[in-house]
């Protein structure tokens, strides 16, 4: 499975995968800010991925979903220049049974990309010239 990652002036990266072309750029100045920055799809898609689980999960019990949402908050080691912690709230409105409270955490808790970062894959950069 390839993804090609092709560049589009400026600052602007894209990556083109299942048919599907992913725009990102820079904020301004160095970049024009028409598109999400890599790192913040990065971010995007550790909530996202729980999203699709809490959704699910709702999904199968007949449970709406218009009035629940998940916020996400990082916090940065000034020292590493890492985010240090994400946290994911899962917001549920009042009428949420009590009963799947600890269910629904866990139902975030099995996103991939949040299984990814704990068994990072190893990422093995090399460079061809004249393909």
């Amino acid at each position: 499975m390839d993804m090609i990652i092709t560049f589009d002036g400026k600052a602007k990266v894209n990556a083109e995968y299942k048919g599907i072309t992913i725009h990102t750029d820079q904020p301004q100045p160095s970049g024009d800010g028409s598109a999400p920055a890599p790192f913040d799809l990065f971010l995007a898609s550790i909530g996202t991925c729980a999203g699709i689980y809490v959704k699910s999960f709702c999904d199968q019990r007949g449970i709406a979903t218009t009035d629940i949402r998940i916020v996400q908050s990082m916090e940065f080691d000034r020292v590493k220049h890492l985010i240090s912690k994400i946290h994911l709230e899962i917001q549920l409105p009042s009428s949420f049974p009590e009963k799947y409270r600890n269910a629904i955490i866990n139902a975030a808790e099995i996103c991939a990309v949040k299984r990814h970062l704990h068994d990072p894959p190893m990422i093995e950069t090399t460079a061809v010239i004249g393909r």
